[in-house]
């Protein structure tokens, strides 16, 4: 038996020793297994690692630096992460139901208009704010002259008036002109009334 042998049974019996005192250790700390048993399995993976050495050390043509290339150490198998844990979807909350439309009076007839203003002449709608030259013309032909024909309307007459104005609708309720023909008809007067007499609207 060459040196070169004997030397590595002499490291492989060493890597032995360490290997079993190294598993001994971790099984009877790590096991519940009984002094004997842990015994036997220690020795076993000892003569495992001394034969796997061995062969490594002499047949590689570099000793010892081509044992350890052929005998990888066991690293540790990395910690697999657990997976994350599911969070469910919060349900969707059901859509806000519509907010329901806001009954309009029905629209019943036309309000009753005049053939022509009275004594041939008429109150100057475009003082009722959102009546402007063209609105106003709309309106007399209509037969609606006069500040108190409109403050009359009832709430079927403006429904009407609101769906039949052309290029107009929804505008009667809209600026409230029965409150403010009201007002007018009385002889009195809105801020809106007395920008048209200053000449500061048309």
């Amino acid at each position: 038996m060459s040196r070169h042998t004997q030397g590595s049974l002499t490291i492989a019996y060493a890597i032995a020793g360490a290997v079993f005192l190294v598993a001994l250790v971790a099984l009877l700390v790590l096991s519940s297994l009984s002094v004997l048993a842990a015994v036997f399995v220690a020795a076993l993976i000892a003569a495992v690692a001394a034969i796997v050495f061995y062969r490594g050390f002499a047949g590689g043509s570099d000793g010892p630096v081509a044992a350890a290339t052929v005998a990888k150490p066991v690293t540790a198998a990395a910690p697999v992460a657990e997976p994350a844990p599911v969070v469910e979807a919060a349900p969707q909350s059901e859509p806000a139901p519509e907010p329901e439309s806001v009954a309009v009076a029905d629209a019943g007839d036309q309000p009753t208009g005049l053939d022509g203003p009275r004594a041939g002449t008429g109150d100057d709608l475009k003082k009722i704010k959102g009546v402007g030259p063209k609105l106003e013309k709309q309106l007399n032909s209509l037969g609606y002259w006069h500040f108190d024909q409109i403050a009359n309307w009832s709430a079927a007459d403006v429904a009407w008036m609101d769906e039949n104005l052309k290029g107009f609708k929804g505008r009667v309720s809209r600026d409230n002109w029965v409150a403010q023909s009201q007002t007018l008809s009385g002889g009195g007067e809105t801020e809106f009334s007395k920008r048209v007499e200053d000449g500061g609207v048309y």
